[in-house]
């Protein structure tokens, strides 16, 4: 048996039960929930990074930041609100620059 102790996909435990497989899951507090989110985020990006950047892996992602977006009670027009007053003050990454020294 593997130990995980991973935030999965809400039918990946049927899905293990459908081959006849056990798993033993619990429900995350609030606290541990976003622990594991963020957890997510690291994993989903590196998968992201090993798979150069495909669409699976890039609707991951998404997937993760819409839970983490939800749980901390924001919705998207305010999330686009601060990427374009961000994108305003510092610019956004279409020119490509990579910064060597400063």
């Amino acid at each position: 048996m593997t130990v995980y102790n991973k935030l999965v996909r809400d039918l990946i435990p049927e899905l293990i039960a459908s081959k006849g497989e056990f798993c033993k899951t619990h429900l995350a507090t609030p606290e541990e929930f976003e622990i594991k989110l963020l957890e997510k985020v690291l994993e989903e990006a590196q998968e992201l990074k090993e798979d150069h950047g495909s669409i699976e892996e890039l609707a991951d992602m998404l997937e993760v930041f819409e839970a983490l977006i939800e749980l901390k009670g924001y919705d998207w027009e305010q999330l686009r609100q601060v990427q374009k007053e961000k994108k305003e003050k510092r610019g956004g990454f279409t020119k490509r620059i990579i910064l060597e020294e400063s």
